[in-house]
């Protein structure tokens, strides 16, 4: 995971048909950890919800085969049910509930230490990608989180 970077998915585990769940361990050190909280640090609930979004982000991309580009449209029901400290070992997955009209709806969770830490619905615009660099760059991110299927 680079905080910094908005990279919050390390790996993919599995990936079935509707599914996907990916491993992110979270950085020990991080400029975002000096403000939140000294003393007490803890990934920011924003941080966690971009976590389960670029999550059910890749899900769409694997059923679409990369050829369309889901972006944020909402959140709902997010909950946070515990803290994720510097280093934990997180656990996401992500359920696809709806896809159609250039819209998808996924249910997404974090896990930690076998614990559910949060928990969303989130909504998708899925679209063509706007430029050939973006399209270039997820697919070879889908590369380096070893999303199956993709080469």
């Amino acid at each position: 995971m680079r905080l910094e970077y908005f990279q919050m998915v390390d790996r993919v585990v599995e990936l079935g048909p509707d599914s996907i769940s990916v491993a992110s361990t979270v950085p020990m050190e991080s400029p975002v950890f000096e403000g939140h909280f000294p003393g007490h640090p803890i990934l920011p609930g924003v941080l966690m919800v971009e976590t389960m979004a670029q999550t059910g982000g890749w899900l769409l991309l694997a059923l679409n085969g990369l050829t369309r580009m889901p972006f944020l449209s909402k959140v709902g029901e997010a909950k946070f049910r515990g803290f994720v400290t510097p280093g934990a070992e997180l656990t996401v997955g992500a359920k696809l509930v709806h896809d159609g009209s250039g819209y998808a709806v996924v249910e997404a969770r974090i896990e930690s230490a076998g614990k559910r830490v949060a928990d969303a619905e989130i909504t998708y615009r899925v679209m063509p990608f706007p430029a050939p660099e973006l399209e270039q760059m997820m697919r070879d991110t889908a590369r380096r989180i070893g999303l199956p299927g993709q080469a």
